[in-house]
């Protein structure tokens, strides 16, 4: 886009923190200072998907992950016509910048921004800090629902190659001793538990990892306030600590792939890494699999 009110790498906010592709975050600050232009659309995806209706940024549309992104009958993501539908309605088109934001350092958002790309739908950002800083900030809020004019938006067809990973192909890329990413919590990890902490324990039979794969906690990439930590700080967890490489094929996983999406932004837009890919069924789908090793126990 030629229109500089777009171009999120002139937000001052942003380019100072070194990030490979600093175009795909925005502040608080850049957004409060765009919020009438027109081709920007606002997106809020929360894990609380009641929150929205108590209060939201003015302007702001709702996701739900579960009700709008996911296939009711499938366990796999909307059919090409859906997503098509889904953003005709919300008034997206190709012209339109969207930005996503939403609870608990952006897990959600990043989530609804990762299937966005399944989609090539590319000209999203996520708001550096999400609902949490807009909030502590003291920003407007609003309870009223926007209204867009529906658009002719077309739709690409989704691609499950690039980004995403299936259950056959990381069963590969464990057995061939590639990286893989175990960003749920340490006792999840360990096989202590089998949900976050403070949740019920539910949805798989067996807990623990997949055989050689690292653990980084996602939240380990944000900071107190939700914003993301800078890129010298995350090359600092991923590549000092758990020695990863830019050129390396990664695989990222956790539960059902919304904490792992958030690591898979990390590691592509902010710190460049050219092939990673989301096991979107992650311990849910591998967890309950017959003959699936598993390993127990906290890092090495």
């Amino acid at each position: 886009m030629t229109n500089t009110m777009h171009n999120a790498a002139a937000d001052p906010a942003i380019g100072q923190k070194g990030y490979a592709h600093p175009d795909s975050l925005v502040s608080t600050n850049w957004l409060a200072a765009h919020m009438e232009d027109p081709k920007i659309r606002i997106l809020e995806s929360d894990e609380d998907v009641l929150l929205y209706d108590t209060g939201h940024i003015p302007g702001a549309q709702k996701v739900d992950w579960h009700e709008d992104l996911n296939d009711d009958v499938l366990r796999d993501y909307i059919s090409h016509e859906k997503f098509e539908k889904l953003l005709r309605a919300k008034g997206i088109d190709d012209s339109t910048t969207v930005i996503f934001y939403g609870d608990k350092n952006n897990w959600w958002a990043a989530y609804a921004y990762w299937v966005f790309q399944l989609f090539g739908f590319t000209n999203a950002k996520l708001l550096d800090g999400g609902r949490i800083k807009w909030e502590q900030e003291g920003r407007p809020m609003t309870t009223d629902a926007p209204y867009f004019p529906k658009t002719s938006y077309t739709a690409k067809e989704r691609d499950d190659e690039k980004i995403r990973a299936f259950f056959h192909q990381v069963r590969e890329h464990a057995d061939a001793g590639l990286p893989l990413v175990d960003v749920r919590s340490p006792d999840e990890y360990s096989g202590a538990k089998t949900h976050m902490p403070d949740y019920p324990q539910e949805g798989t039979l067996r807990g623990g990892h997949i055989r050689g794969a690292r653990s980084v906690p996602w939240a380990r990439a944000a900071n107190q306030d939700g914003t993301f930590k800078s890129a010298d700080e995350l090359r600092a967890i991923y590549e000092k600590e758990q020695g990863l490489k830019q050129d390396d094929d990664v695989v990222a996983y956790c539960r059902i792939g919304e904490r792992s999406s958030h690591t898979w932004f990390v590691l592509t837009r902010l710190l460049g890494y050219k092939k990673v890919r989301n096991y979107d069924g992650s311990w849910t789908e591998w967890g309950n699999a017959v003959r699936a090793p598993i390993e127990k126990g906290g890092p090495k």
